[in-house]
């Protein structure tokens, strides 16, 4: 399962900087919860997962795992990733950690996210 759950992380975080907003959502179990920041309210389900990666869907963004910080234990994984995203002439750059626990099937079935506004910074082009 180890190798089910390393494959899983490195589609979501490609995905995430490239990938429509359905296919992201179908790495996700159907109650699944994503708390992102943590500290938010959780949105549970397919429904509420999809709205919340639509957000991004239309901006230009970018997406590099740090394959260094993979972690995985069981059924849960821990990473660090960087999201580079541009909008107007403006560049963000942020490196949350996230957090995720898998079904029996290599679903995800809750992401946490670990980032505030002060980790976000302006990237170079």
């Amino acid at each position: 399962m180890t190798q089910q759950i390393r494959d899983v992380v490195e589609q979501y975080v490609k995905l995430v900087g490239s990938g429509p907003t359905e296919d992201i959502v179908q790495l996700y179990a159907p109650d699944a919860t994503v708390e992102d920041p943590i500290g938010t309210e959780p949105r549970r389900g397919h429904d509420a997962i999809r709205e919340f990666y639509e957000v991004i869907a239309n901006l230009d963004r970018e997406t590099e795992l740090r394959p260094d910080s993979v972690r995985i234990a069981g059924k849960h994984a821990a990473f660090m990733f960087t999201l580079v995203t541009k909008f107007g002439d403006q560049r963000f750059s942020l490196a949350p950690i996230d957090v995720m626990e898998f079904d029996d099937s290599g679903k995800i079935v809750r992401m946490r996210a670990y980032w505030s506004q002060e980790d976000m910074s302006s990237a170079p082009d």
